[in-house]
């Protein structure tokens, strides 16, 4: 069976795809963006819009600049740390064994039946 719905796969009030239906696009300017490891992005933004001076590389990830001579650095990535890094930021090896010592008298004495 060759014949089939016509309008098979579009929706009801779908019209013709076209640039005259969906209006004009706005007038667009390029720019180049560089990265430190050397490549080069085209960007295309709108003639009023805000050109932002770093965009991320899509391709490494790493800033880019519009001065493909002096591209910005990479930023450096903080490794991650753990609670109890952090923790150990805050206080002393002394004070943590105070803190130690404090909780497990509050433990012993909750075990310790008083008669």
């Amino acid at each position: 069976m060759a014949a089939g719905n016509p309008i098979r796969g579009s929706r009801i009030g779908a019209g013709r795809m076209g640039e005259a239906d969906r209006g004009e696009s706005a007038p667009r300017q390029r720019f180049e963006f560089f990265c430190a490891n050397g490549h080069m992005t085209t960007l295309a933004f709108a003639m009023d819009a805000e050109v932002p001076d770093v965009w991320d590389c899509p391709r490494c990830g790493f800033p880019a600049g519009q001065d493909s001579g002096a591209p910005p650095p990479a930023t450096r990535v903080e490794p991650y740390k753990s609670h109890l890094a952090y923790v150990k930021e805050r206080r002393s090896d002394e004070d943590g064994e105070a803190l130690l010592a404090e909780a497990l008298a509050r433990i012993e004495d909750k075990r310790t039946p008083r008669f």
